[in-house]
């Protein structure tokens, strides 16, 4: 395809010069003008076949490239699928390891978790069974305070002197409150005072220890008291754990081993699979643009430095300093339905003030070298950037260029 100003053959784009202008190069357009022209047309014939032989040098060099990427390609990807492959293997033997260790840390850990389950459980009942001597003692206690005459039974005028006990909180104790607590009964004796002490327990107030209790004694600001162990809230006794179970730990200790191993494989895997996260994009019919892929190329202007990072990104900085612009992530290739691969498009970068976010086309032609070539902002915040590389050099076309050719054309 030419104009008078370009011509653009196998994705090759050349300027052409003035001399292929719409004058005639013979001087028929001259009849009867007057004017003296040289004719002209060998020398234009001869310069348009230097300007086509360039093309088809250039062409035939990105072609011959493109091949080499080609095959490239197919020696990396064969190699990185070999790759996937063992890893998709290794993977599998990964599973089967993790569910062995799962199972034989479960069964492991069954008797020791029996083990514990049982101490705990005695320890429930061990402070269970103190507490009930704790509480039978306060009441044999409480029952010998109330017998005031010792006749060995408690009588309702006996419980009735302990106004703590009041049930409606209007400072007397009741003869009827009193028969309530004892059930209905006038005097209750050791075997049927338990029920009563059900009732009065949380209330009852010992004389003896109202006796002993001693006035509290200011403490100064600097001295430090003991704690108070409660047997109530004793430590789960560690001490009492066997030492075959003891053992059992030390096993376990193993199988934490094998689990670090495994979490290292894992993180590999990981690492791994993000490297060839670079399958899942398209490179071209014969994955020519593969080499692209994390590669960034720049091209410095008089204010800014363009950075295009082909599939990631392309970005804008000022020259003298400044902080990064986003001009585009990668979108998709958008080129023309006969060949989508010669235009790429970057969208979703930073935003503009009070527009649009930038986005930018970039335009591929043919070239021996991988190199941007031009940048421009056709449109506020919408960039267009010329990109050169042999991956989208055509086959060049069988043209008989050569000196003895025909000289016009």
């Amino acid at each position: 395809m030419c104009s008078p100003q370009q011509c653009t053959i196998n994705g090759v784009v050349l300027h052409l010069k003035s001399f292929l202008s719409t004058d005639c190069c013979d001087t028929t357009d001259e009849y009867n003008s007057g004017a003296k022209c040289e004719n002209t047309c060998k020398e234009l014939g001869l310069k348009e076949r230097d300007v086509l032989q360039k093309m088809a040098e250039i062409t035939k060099e990105g072609f011959l490239l493109k091949q080499q990427l080609i095959e490239e390609a197919k020696k990396g990807r064969e190699e990185k699928q070999g790759k996937v492959t063992d890893m998709q293997e290794n993977k599998k033997q990964l599973d089967e390891k993790v569910e062995a260790l799962r199972t034989v840390k479960e069964t492991a850990e069954q008797p020791e978790k029996e083990a514990k389950e049982r101490h705990l459980k005695a320890w429930e009942e061990q402070k269970a069974a103190i507490r009930l001597e704790k509480d039978k003692a306060k009441m044999a206690e409480a029952f010998l305070e109330l017998d005031d005459n010792a006749d060995g039974f408690v009588s309702v005028s006996e419980l009735q002197s302990h106004a703590e006990l009041d049930l409606d909180a209007d400072g007397t104790l009741t003869e009827t409150e009193v028969q309530g607590l004892m059930g209905g009964a006038a005097q209750v004796d050791t075997s049927t005072f338990e029920s009563v002490w059900t009732n009065i327990k949380d209330k009852y107030h010992s004389e003896v220890s109202r006796e002993e209790e001693p006035a509290p004694v200011e403490t100064p600001p600097d001295e430090v008291k003991e704690p108070v162990v409660d047997n109530d809230s004793e430590p789960y006794p560690e001490d009492d754990i066997s030492e075959e179970e003891e053992e059992d730990d030390d096993d376990e200790d193993d199988y934490h081993e094998d689990d670090d191993k495994v979490r290292v494989y894992i993180t590999q895997k990981t690492g791994a699979s993000i490297n060839f996260s670079d399958l899942s994009f398209d490179f071209g019919p014969d994955a020519e643009f593969i080499y692209l892929y994390s590669q960034c190329y720049e091209l410095t202007t008089s204010e800014y430095i363009y950075r295009l990072c082909p599939f990631n990104r392309v970005s804008q900085k000022p020259k003298y300093g400044g902080s990064e612009t986003n001009l585009g992530t990668w979108g998709s290739w958008s080129g023309p339905e006969n060949n989508k691969y010669l235009v790429m498009k970057y969208e979703h970068g930073t935003g503009c003030w009070q527009g649009p976010n930038r986005s930018t086309t970039v335009k591929l032609t043919c070239g021996k070298e991988t190199v941007v070539t031009s940048t421009s902002e056709p449109s506020r915040c919408e960039y267009l950037m010329e990109f050169t590389t042999p991956a989208v050099c055509q086959e060049p076309a069988n043209m008989d260029l050569s000196p003895h050719g025909h000289e016009e054309l």
